[in-house]
């Protein structure tokens, strides 16, 4: 089985903590097995595993220096997410055709100005819509897509807790003592 890697970059230290956090989270959340996040800022990395123990895996973060080394090293696919690409509707066929769901996909999710190296590094650059949008909604469309809804119903184990779906109101629960 592959690896589904998100690899946040530009990530600003004061600027983008929470931002950058959230874009963990999601990926979590929507079937990543992995969060890297090229910075010399770890913060965000401190909340994402904090989550993940309370809440369930299998789920790793990374830090790394240098994005481009990463995406140099990287051996599958590379979809980089950004407003000028190709519209995701369009290439999502081609995409699975080319690295189903199980493969090694890395996606590219930026911050600021993304170096022009990473769109000539991607596979497909696509794009959620051509309007500007957050990074953390463009990622969600797409694990969701690219998953065909089926990471909504991952399973996560090793949890302390979990939330009990209401129709209002907040509950979590402990799982384990």
């Amino acid at each position: 089985m592959g690896e589904l890697v998100v690899l946040r970059i530009g990530h600003r230290p004061g600027r983008d903590d929470r931002m950058t956090t959230h874009v963990g989270l999601t990926a979590r959340a929507l079937g990543a097995d992995r969060f890297v996040l090229a910075s010399n800022d770890g913060r965000p990395l401190t909340t994402i595993d904090d989550v993940t123990e309370r809440f369930g895996g299998p789920f790793t973060t990374d830090l790394v220096e240098n994005a481009g080394a990463f995406l140099n090293e990287w051996a599958g696919m590379i979809v980089h997410l950004t407003m000028y690409g190709l519209p995701i509707q369009d290439q999502l066929p081609r995409l699975r055709e080319r690295c189903p769901p199980g493969c090694d996909l890395a996606i590219v999710v930026g911050a600021e100005k993304v170096p022009f190296s990473v769109y000539e590094l991607a596979d497909w650059n696509l794009a959620v819509t051509n309007q500007p949008h957050s990074e953390v909604a463009s990622l969600a469309i797409m694990l969701d897509r690219y998953s065909d809804g089926t990471a909504l119903d991952e399973d996560f184990i090793d949890a302390t807790h979990r939330v009990v779906p209401q129709a209002a109101g907040k509950r979590v629960e402990r799982t384990q003592e």
